[in-house]
């Protein structure tokens, strides 16, 4: 089967490589020449512009859009729809907004094209250990690209489905990246109180290890902790600056939205941002208040 991938950051790139390992034509496509040559080398077929990827496409043609979410995807979206013909299938696998998705599905309807979104996770592990798609569209057009699936997948009948219509499979993904960032915080405040009992000399990377073998608490989140830790578990180098990609505001959104209770995931959210602040106002003034109201010692800069 042909395909066209449009965007070959790491995630794009790595997906090019296991649809090409899979037996798939992919058709490859980027602003970095650079990367274009680097698909070239693993066998795709490069596309220099929009243009030369319809071309180089058979009826029905599906291309993959792989960059990053926002004004970059809409521009992408919208212009292949210019470039496209009816019948004509676009797949946004990007972290796009679910209520995006469903504005650009209709767009895309419009035009007499298909338009299937895929909240994609998998990271840099994806290409040896296989992506888990979650996928929203047209139950027919979805089936179609079946093929697609079962090789960018773990294994053909595990780690991805049709999810419901357009914009559930990047809603999915919205609820699975607020679900992430939960894990994430309870991991890292487990160890932290473990680092701060000095007077057991505690090593985290052996305690990862124990938990990672039979322990209720064993994930693949686990894994990689302890793959973080093995080095040094002082993690040198390394700011306790964390960022978020924007899902898991958007899933707290939506707890709001739907007046659902979701403390752990808008809580994991705003430990994040406090990652981020070098002197905290706010932080400054609790220790101004327990001062004043109880005499409790303040330190000075």
């Amino acid at each position: 089967m042909r395909i066209a991938m449009v965007g070959l950051g790491r995630m794009g790139a790595n997906m090019t490589k296991r649809l090409l390992q899979g037996g798939h034509e992919v058709v490859a496509f980027d602003l970095s020449e650079d990367a274009i040559r680097a698909s070239e080398a693993e066998g795709a077929i490069g596309a220099r512009t929009l243009d030369e990827v319809a071309q180089k496409l058979t009826a029905p043609r599906t291309v993959w859009v792989m960059v990053p979410a926002g004004d970059p995807t809409e521009k992408t979206i919208m212009t292949l729809t210019e470039k496209l013909s009816a019948g004509d299938v676009i797949i946004d696998g990007g972290n796009s907004n679910y209520k995006e998705t469903m504005r650009r599905a209709e767009a895309v309807s419009a035009k007499g094209l298909h338009f299937v979104d895929v909240g994609t996770s998998g990271g840099v592990w994806g290409l040896k250990e296989g992506y888990s798609m979650m996928v929203g569209g047209e139950k027919d057009v979805v089936e179609r690209l079946r093929p697609i699936f079962e090789t960018l997948a773990p294994s053909a009948d595990l780690g991805w489905g049709h999810v419901g219509p357009s914009g559930s499979g990047h809603f999915v993904k919205m609820v699975h990246n607020g679900i992430e960032y939960g894990l994430m915080q309870a991991y890292a405040e487990g160890f932290e109180i473990m680092w701060a009992k000095e007077e057991f000399h505690l090593d985290l990377y052996q305690i990862a290890e124990i938990w990672r073998h039979g322990s209720v608490v064993r994930s693949w989140l686990l894994d990689l902790t302890a793959n973080a830790l093995k080095a040094d578990p002082e993690l040198p180098g390394i700011k306790g600056w964390v960022a978020d990609s924007g899902e898991g505001r958007w899933t707290v959104f939506e707890s709001i939205d739907q007046d659902v209770p979701a403390p752990v995931i808008i809580m994991s959210l705003l430990m994040r941002f406090i990652s981020r602040q070098e002197d905290s106002y706010a932080a400054k003034l609790l220790a101004a208040m327990r001062n004043q109201f109880g005499g409790h010692a303040v330190k000075h800069e």
